[in-house]
């Protein structure tokens, strides 16, 4: 009878680090519970994922990008809430009655 075994696919990935990263990484690592590899792992795949999604066409039909175009076009229209916020002091700014 032979056994049935699953043969691995995984791949070893090294790197030279300064020890301050090292020592960032792993205190990160830490926070989340995860060991080292699990933690620049995740990082890494989020990091390639991105890239790639940045990369990758749109695809619309004749007829969806002619309305693309089209909404692009008109003019633009204020948003209530967005002019709202603007008229309101930045939390860094102060008005001239917090002066005196």
């Amino acid at each position: 009878m032979m056994s049935s075994t699953t043969e691995r696919k995984d791949y070893p990935v090294s790197m030279r680090l300064p020890e301050a990263d090292l020592a960032l990484i792993d205190r990160a690592a830490r926070l989340r519970g995860r060991s080292r590899t699990d933690f620049v792992r995740e990082a890494a795949m989020q990091a390639a994922e991105e890239v790639v999604l940045q990369t990758l066409p749109i695809r619309m039909s004749p007829e969806g990008f002619q309305a693309f175009v089209e909404v692009l076009s008109e003019p633009a229209r204020p948003v209530p809430e967005m002019v709202e916020l603007l008229k309101r002091p930045a939390p860094w700014e102060t008005s001239e009655s917090d002066k005196r």
